[in-house]
C-alpha cells in the first residue's frame, strides 16, 4: 500500500525551515506525537505558537501525544524504568490511534507525525508507530534533511541488520533513557 504518512522531527530547526519541509511534501495534517507538546529549548514548537504558524500555511495541527506519545502516563507501559514499545502497542488507546492513521492513509490524507527528535532512529516515531504501521503494510516516510528515508531503512540503520529481539532483549524496542 502506498504510504501518505510522513514523520518529521523539529530538532533545532527554524520554524520557517520546518514549515517549508512540510509544504515540500504537501502535508495537510500535522499530528504532534510528543507526550508533552512543549519545547523549552525551541519555544517556536510549543503547541500554541506552532498551531498558529501552521494555520497560516493551511496545515491542520492535531495533538495526538496522549494516544501516540512516547512517554505514556500508563505505568504498565514501562519495563525496568524504560518505555517498552511492545507494551504500548497492545494498549487500546494506541491501537485506536493507529486505526485512525490507517484509515487516513486509505483516504490518501497527507499526514506528518511530529516529535522533537530530528533523527527518526532515535525516536518512537520509527521504533513504535512506524513498526506498528508496517503491520498494516504502511511504511512511514521519514523526512530528514533533503531526502526521505523509508521505515525499513531507519530500522536497518538502528539495528545494523541484527534481529530486533536479539538487539533489544525479549521485549523488542524500548526508549533509550530510563524514566521511572
Amino acid at each position: 500500500m502506498m504510504s501518505t504518512i510522513y514523520s518529521i522531527g523539529h530538532g533545532n530547526k527554524k520554524i520557517d525551515s520546518f514549515i517549508d519541509e512540510l509544504i515540500k511534501y504537501d502535508i495537510e495534517y500535522l499530528f504532534d506525537v510528543r507526550s508533552s507538546p512543549l519545547s523549552k529549548f525551541n519555544p517556536q514548537f510549543n503547541r500554541p505558537l506552532l498551531q498558529e504558524d501552521l494555520k497560516e500555511h493551511s496545515i491542520t495541527y492535531i495533538y495526538a501525544g496522549e494516544q501516540l506519545g512516547g512517554l505514556p502516563k500508563d505505568q504498565t507501559c514501562y519495563t525496568n524504568g524504560k518505555v517498552d514499545y511492545s507494551k504500548i502497542a497492545t494498549k487500546k488507546f494506541f491501537q485506536e490511534a493507529i486505526k485512525v492513521l490507517v484509515e487516513a492513509n486509505e483516504e490518501n490524507m497527507k499526514i506528518a507525525l511530529m516529535c522533537s527528535e530530528s533523527n527518526p532512529s532515535e525516536c518512537h516515531r520509527s521504533k513504535l508507530i512506524g513498526q506498528e504501521l508496517l503491520k498494516h503494510n504502511i511504511s512511514i516516510k521519514h523526512i530528514v534533511p533533503n531526502k526521505i528515508k523509508e521505515q525499513k531503512v531507519v530500522i536497518d540503520e538502528l539495528t545494523k541488520g541484527k534481529n530486533i529481539e536479539n538487539l533489544f532483549g525479549e521485549n523488542g524496542l524500548t526508549s533509550r533513557k530510563t524514566y521511572i
